[in-house]
């Protein structure tokens, strides 16, 4: 097995394990971001859906696929909460926790991307200059 493989697995079952986190224990995923309970279930739901099932079946799916295309799919789901995390930073203060957030968010969505479509895009641009 190839060093790309195995990044892309470790990358996988970080993403299914911090999803399993969100779906399976949404306290105690709530307790670590910081939301609270609005008295409804609604919350609860939102966080098993958003934060945890989502990234439980995109691991999946990236496992079944098998392909660089589903394995960059990855980054771009940590990409997406990059985003919204940068969002945050800007417009709703900064914390250390959400640089940290932020932090391992870019990480493991550049490392996602850089293996999986950086070195196709590399290719081609080579090609297309022959």
């Amino acid at each position: 097995m190839d060093w790309i493989t195995l990044i892309n697995y470790a990358l996988v079952v970080l993403t299914i394990g911090f999803g399993a986190l969100g779906w399976l224990a949404p306290r105690y995923t709530m307790d670590t971001v910081d939301l609270k309970d609005g008295g409804s279930t609604m919350g609860r739901s939102e966080v098993r859906a958003a934060s945890g099932a989502l990234f439980v079946v995109a691991g999946i799916g990236a496992l079944i696929l098998h392909t660089p295309a589903a394995f960059a799919t990855i980054g771009f789901i940590w990409a997406g909460g990059g985003l919204g995390r940068l969002t945050s930073l800007i417009l709703d203060g900064q914390t250390r926790l959400k640089w940290i957030f932020f932090a391992s968010e870019v990480a493991v969505a550049a490392v996602a991307l850089a293996i999986n479509i950086g070195g196709q895009v590399v290719m081609t641009a080579a090609y297309s200059s022959l």
